[in-house]
Order: structure tokens, then sequence, then C-alpha cells
């Protein structure tokens, strides 16, 4: 049994945010040059393999981490990622990482939020507040009244939602699958429905190109590996707010490397989603340790 030490949890959670950051200024910089569903396609062909290995490696078995007597969920859960995934490439090139990245930070809220009708949580006034709250901040960042407010912005709204629904849905099976099992689906899922609908859209790349390829598949890889260690040396509930890290990480690359604005309004409503998101996370630990408590 793994040693449980949450500080070096929460660095390994640091780590993670800045490679995916720097995984997201790759995505963005190949798919202003190529079809996203390739990019995705190829990417997914290098986690399956990842998630195959360490699959065998915690079963003993090739395809034993597969067994579940839920398939329809899984296959589902892990469609709903991989479309997510090709949605949010889009987002980053059409609004940039700034403000894609600012509306996305919302899906903790609507986990909460939906997670009472869909899975029958229960959810207290004071998340409901904050929840709330953190819609006002999405609202401030969309400015009705014109900036980030377009067509576009609903690319990114659309990837929080769907995000939103995949969190909900890796709950459910987890209710009878082991983790490793969710995440061997979703790698071996992920690379059949993207192979079958990008293979059509596969093209040569350039050689520098090809390069940045290779390193977006081993950044990826090696981000998701460094997460499963953070989940294996620490509480969920004490590294999960630090992955808003993200945010600021992947702000300062679409600034300093493409461009990127960053609006009066969407440092406002950001902050704000961010603190009601930390906030949501923070009550959810709370009472998962009250049973603990009262024991």
């Amino acid at each position: 049994m793994i040693e449980q030490n949450n500080k070096k949890g929460i660095w390994l959670m640091v780590l993670v945010t800045l490679i995916f950051a720097a995984q997201d200024g790759v995505s963005r910089h190949l798919a202003q040059s190529y079809d996203v569903r390739m990019i995705v396609m190829i990417r997914f062909w290098f986690f399956a393999a990842f998630a195959l290995t360490i699959g065998y490696r915690q079963t003993g078995s090739l395809f034993g981490a597969l067994r579940t007597t839920q398939p329809l969920a899984q296959a589902f859960r892990s469609i709903l990622i991989v479309a997510e995934i090709c949605i949010m490439l889009v987002a980053f090139v059409r609004l940039g990482l700034v403000e894609s990245h600012a509306i996305f930070a919302s899906y903790p809220l609507l986990i909460a939020a939906l997670s009472g009708p869909i899975l029958g949580e229960k959810v207290g006034w004071r998340r409901w507040s904050a929840i709330g709250i953190g819609f006002l901040g999405v609202l401030i960042i969309l400015n009705p009244s014109g900036g980030v407010f377009s067509l576009n912005s609903f690319w990114a709204v659309t990837a929080s939602l769907m995000f939103a629904m995949y969190g909900l849905m890796t709950r459910y099976v987890s209710r009878k699958d082991a983790s490793i099992t969710s995440f061997v689906w979703m790698g071996i899922t992920g690379c059949i429905a993207m192979t079958a609908v990008g293979i059509w859209h596969l093209e040569p790349m350039t050689v520098a190109d090809s390069g940045w390829m290779a390193t977006l598949c081993v950044v990826g890889l090696l981000g998701h590996y460094l997460l499963i260690r953070a989940y294996e040396v620490a509480e969920a509930s004490a590294i999960q707010p630090f992955a808003y890290l993200q945010l600021p990480f992947a702000s300062a690359i679409g600034i300093f490397v493409f461009g990127d604005l960053l609006r009066t309004n969407v440092t406002i409503g950001a902050s704000i989603v961010v603190c009601a998101g930390v906030f949501t996370l923070l009550r959810e630990r709370m009472k998962a340790r009250r049973p603990k408590v009262a024991s």
C-alpha cells in the first residue's frame, strides 16, 4: 500500500497542470493547421497503448481491466470525453486559451449543480449559493454587451458542459468499476471512436509539426501518468483545488505565445468562478469527512 502524502500529491498536481497547459498550447498550434479529428485520433493511439500497459500492470491481464457490468455507460462516458476534447480544441483556435479556460473553469460548478438531479446527491444551500455566484462569474466572462460573447464562446461552454457530464458519468461507473477499468475503457473506446472518425481526415504533416505531434503525445502521457501518481499518494479532495492552476498556466501561454488578450471582464469573471469552484470542492471534502469523524 502506498503511503499517503498530501504535500507530495499537491506538488505533483501543480506539475500536472503545468504539463496539461503546455499540452493545450501545442494542441492549439497544431489545430490551427490540421483537422482536430486527426490530432485527437493520433493522441488516442498513443493513449490507448498507455492505458493498456497500465491496465496490464495492475490486473496482470491485457484486457482484464476491461471487464465491467456496465459497458454501455463506460462506452458513452469514453465517447463523451473524446468529443469534448475535439470541441475544446476548436475553442482554443476560435476563442483563444485565455477565454476558453476561463469558461471551462466552471465545470466543477456544473458537476455540483447536476449531481443532484442525475446522481441523486444532496446539494446544500451553501453549495447552491456558490454555484449561483460562479455562474454569475461566467456571465461576466461572456460579457453579453460585447467582448467574448459570441458564437465562438459556445464551443467552450459546450466543452465545459460535456466535461461536467463526463465527470458525472465517471462518478456513476465508479460505483461498480475500479478506476483502472474506467481508465482503460476511455483509452480503448476513445481510440476506436476517433479512428473511425479521424482516419478520413488524415493528412501529411511537416517535419516540424510531426515533432510537435510527437511532443503532444509524450507530454499527454506524462501528464496522465503523473496525475495517476498524484491520486495514488494523496487524497483527491486535498489536491483537486490545485487543478485550477491550469487556468493561469494556460493563460500565460496564450498571452505570451499566441498573443491572446487578457480582458478585464475575463479576469474578474474567472476569479469569481475559481473562488466559487474551490469553495464547492472544499464543501464536498467537508461533507465526505463527516461520516469518518462520526465513526
